[in-house]
């Protein structure tokens, strides 16, 4: 499918960008609270006509220099230039889309973080599908269970919504991550599936990503959840990629020692359900269910 991603994305942002954030000054009306596409052109230092070439496609090959300069432009951070740059090389999207697709978990990992009775931790793919998972991961949120996938299950599951004290911003956080994986390769079936359905399903979904929002994942960070059973939880997380599976994640959460939440993360331990002899894997895919 031959789609204007680099024109897209560029609509989106200008859109976005309000003229005094890029330092222009408002002197009268403007219909649209973004920047005009001479504007643009003047920020990055290269003509309208150019711009709007690019902009409607009908240059797909612009330099480093220019990107950099309109990514300036229009005040993208490192992640979403990083985005612009994949967008525009067609050549590493097409090697990517000739590897291997295999989101089969390496088994001696799985029976590794199976090991870790107090330590959640679960195996993650690139479109955010959970591939395995220990038994205190999924004691602590259903949203880790093998076959689930983490943004369809934030986004559609009542209980999920309650348990984010900033469910709205963990969406868009994941939205904007789903965007950074998958790069250009838009048009894979099981992206063009999810997407398919959670835009059918949600209008919160769709207009996140109409914004071509793009979030690379920090690697560690807090998280707090609301469990239904321990009740308030606060945790860090850190998140590595596999060896040898190069789109696959490593998730694991825990707490400070000595905390509150420490104590809640041994009850929640204790409470979960015993430990398997075999790690718990997704079956066949990625779940498909009837409804949220």
């Amino acid at each position: 499918m031959d789609q204007n991603r680099i024109g897209e994305f560029l609509r989106a942002k200008r859109d976005q960008t309000r003229p005094e954030d890029a330092g222009l000054t408002i002197t009268s009306h403007r219909r649209v609270p973004g920047l005009r596409r001479d504007e643009v052109a003047l920020l990055a230092g290269i003509s309208t006509e150019y711009y709007t070439r690019l902009e409607q496609g009908r240059d797909r090959h612009p330099s480093a220099q220019v990107l950099d300069a309109v990514a300036r432009a229009l005040t993208l951070d490192a992640g979403a230039t990083a985005h612009l740059h994949t967008l525009a090389d067609p050549a590493p999207r097409q090697r990517r889309r000739a590897r291997s697709r295999s989101e089969r978990v390496r088994p001696g990992l799985a029976q590794l973080i199976n090991t870790w009775h107090d330590t959640p931790a679960y195996i993650e793919g690139r479109y955010l599908d959970i591939l395995a998972a220990n038994p205190i991961a999924i004691a602590l949120s259903p949203v880790f269970a093998p076959g689930s996938n983490v943004l369809r299950s934030v986004l559609l599951d009542p209980d999920a919504r309650e348990a984010f004290p900033d469910w709205e911003g963990a969406v868009a956080g994941l939205v904007a991550l789903l965007r950074s994986t998958t790069g250009a390769d838009l048009d894979t079936p099981r992206l063009t599936e999810l997407v398919g359905e959670l835009s059918l399903k949600s209008d919160l979904f769709r207009r996140l990503w109409a914004r071509h929002d793009v979030r690379p994942h920090p690697g560690h960070g807090p998280y707090r959840i609301d469990h239904p059973q321990v009740g308030d939880l606060r945790m860090e997380f850190d998140k590595f990629a596999v060896t040898g599976a190069e789109e696959q994640q490593l998730v694991i959460y825990h707490a400070e020692p000595g905390t509150e939440s420490a104590e809640k993360l041994a009850l929640l331990a204790s409470l979960s359900p015993g430990n398997a002899d075999t790690p718990a894997f997704a079956q066949s895919g990625p779940r498909r269910r009837n409804g949220c």
